[in-house]
């Protein structure tokens, strides 16, 4: 298998994506080497799995043990690091290590929006020239299991999505397209991944509803309640800032794309959210 003597740098490793990232590698016998800003949390969920080195974007000094005798990086942005200006040290730093491949998570639509950071760190890996592999994919299920679990356990979706649909895709999906891509070194392409259905929050609150035996409503706030309520949360602006951005890409009608690239690249048919919800039900209960 290519790749399978040299270890695969996985970045946000304990995060929805990177764990099952990481796994998917374990699985296939390919070595792993995990970079996080603090190694504890990783040791507790990979043990003596995987190879550890701290990496800290802010810090350029980090950059070269997480890079050393690896050619390929599956890189995500942390939520806390809004500037996107902190990833131009280190793609070059990838570049001049030997990197010939950087699975990048990013985001559906990335290409056509300039304001959110995925898209400037596309332009940076571009601009270094490394093969690349663009995980673009649509709003997470599992944002809901996790940003926004205590609002689901009080009975309530808070998001300024308004009406607008989005084809919603769990990071299960997402990880195993990034797996086949690492494995199969895809090479200078962009996949589009969502679920294979668009909902809007109102049915989303329905099907929470139904499969927990519970009422779940869509408070549908407006930018200024939902951006105070998570920062009483404890979330930072800029993080508060990025999902702004996100949500009003739904309220204005334009999240609701349903693409087949998941179905195309695993030979199966994505996670739909009732399955979703089924299966994380003890987040919320």
């Amino acid at each position: 298998m290519i790749g399978a003597l040299k270890p695969i740098l996985v970045t946000g490793a304990t995060g929805n994506v990177g764990l099952g990232v990481v796994q998917g590698l374990l699985e296939a016998a390919v070595p792993v080497r995990v970079g996080e800003y603090s190694l504890e949390r990783a040791r507790a969920v990979f043990e003596n799995k995987v190879q550890y080195v701290r990496l800290d974007f802010t810090d350029p000094r980090t950059y070269g043990p997480a890079l050393a005798g690896l050619e390929q990086v599956f890189l995500m942005r942390p939520p806390q690091i809004a500037q996107a200006r902190y990833f131009r040290s280190f793609v070059q730093a990838a570049k001049e290590a030997g990197v010939r491949q950087v699975v990048f998570l990013s985001l559906l639509g990335a290409e056509k929006n300039r304001v959110v950071p995925h898209r400037k760190i596309e332009d940076l890996i571009l601009e270094a020239g490394i093969p690349h592999v663009f995980l673009r994919p649509s709003f997470f299920m599992q944002n809901l299991s996790t940003t926004h679990a205590q609002d689901v356990k009080n009975g309530e979706i808070l998001v300024p999505a308004g009406q607008g649909k989005t084809s919603f895709i769990d990071a299960r999906d997402i990880s195993a397209v990034a797996v086949r891509a690492l494995l199969e070194r895809h090479q200078n392409v962009a996949y589009d991944l969502t679920g294979n259905e668009a909902l809007t929050y109102r049915e989303v609150a329905e099907t929470f509803s139904e499969v927990l035996g519970r009422e779940v409503r869509y408070a549908n706030p407006g930018i200024v309640q939902f951006a105070l309520h998570m920062r009483r949360q404890g979330f930072a602006w800029p993080f508060i800032g990025v999902m702004v951005g996100i949500y009003s890409v739904a309220r204005f009608g334009r999240a609701g794309r349903v693409t087949d690239t998941v179905q195309e690249l695993l030979g199966r048919p994505p996670i739909r959210l009732r399955q979703f919800v089924q299966d994380y039900r003890q987040v919320w209960t």
